[in-house]
């Protein structure tokens, strides 16, 4: 039986061979070079507390993991007089929430409003993606019902296809093709030391709008002349083939990617993904499509 991460494999392999915007060149591959291990930033992610709280903010963070396509409109946190990207500005949120109150219950969840969340991320309750965190850790607090996120964990019995699928029931988390955020949560969960998986490294990329940035400018992907200079005039795209497209190609290239170094394509993600924090890549523009899946 296919794992949810062979569906996505073979869904993008599909897209790859049929798509009219973006090319790969693997050639361009031999240079991506290897990075540092993956791991979570103990000072911006919450790992400190016990593992029920640990799997808890996981959880969540995971819930509302997305809306790269907004966070130019975002206002960022500011460390060390800089400041930080849309993703950290959120999870760092979410992280001073937990340190000084701890998880929202279920019930909590249920009932969370606009107005809890922008206060929680420190911004404006009118910002539309808090509206869409707001639906999305309902909709986690209804999924959840009467149980714990260590009983949902658990209950996947060291298997993060089985973890990824459960999740992925989320109207939310079902990125159809993808499954972004539903393949991320066992890989964050492994790295914060809270759950072990027997098939973690099966798992795809984390397909984003950051990944695909990144083997762009390193000549990877190759775009469409008319996509290229829509993105790099910081159009919103909504064209949602040349969207799938981008993605599918990232997730395809980085399957052989992985294979000829020799490593997990989660850890090849990270590689990516954390090399995308360098200066040179973001001064690029990257795409940006408003989504509720990355």
């Amino acid at each position: 039986m296919a794992t949810l991460s062979d569906e996505v494999r073979a869904h993008c392999a599909r897209v790859a061979q049929d798509a009219r915007w973006v090319r790969i060149d693997l050639d361009r591959a031999r240079e991506v070079e290897p990075g540092p291990p993956p791991q979570l930033d103990p000072e911006r992610h919450f790992l400190e507390g016990s593992r029920a709280a640990v799997v808890a903010y996981l959880l969540t963070l995971t819930a509302i993991n997305f809306g790269s396509g907004w966070f130019p409109a975002l206002r960022k946190r500011v460390v060390d007089g800089k400041p930080v990207s849309g993703y950290f500005t959120v999870a760092m949120g979410l992280t001073d929430r937990f340190r000084a109150r701890g998880p929202w219950s279920n019930e909590q969840l249920r009932t969370l409003t606009t107005e809890d969340i922008g206060a929680v991320l420190g911004q404006t309750p009118a910002h539309e993606l808090m509206a869409l965190y707001a639906q999305a850790l309902r909709q986690l607090g209804t999924f959840l019902g009467e149980h714990t996120p260590i009983q949902l964990v658990d209950g996947a019995q060291g298997s993060a296809q089985r973890l990824a699928r459960a999740v992925a029931r989320m109207s939310m988390w079902n990125d159809a093709g993808f499954y972004k955020r539903a393949q991320i949560l066992p890989n964050d969960l492994a790295l914060g030391g809270v759950a072990e998986f027997a098939d973690l490294d099966t798992l795809t990329i984390f397909a984003d709008n950051l990944v695909p940035h990144v083997l762009r400018c390193d000549g990877v992907l190759v775009y469409d002349d008319a996509l290229a200079a829509a993105i790099d005039g910081e159009e919103l795209l909504t064209n949602a083939a040349q969207e799938r497209e981008i993605r599918a190609c990232a997730v395809h290239a980085c399957v052989e990617i992985a294979r000829r170094l020799g490593v997990p394509e989660r850890t090849l993600d990270m590689w990516l993904w954390n090399r995308g924090q360098e200066p040179d890549y973001k001064a690029r523009p990257r795409h940006r499509a408003r989504t509720v899946f990355y």
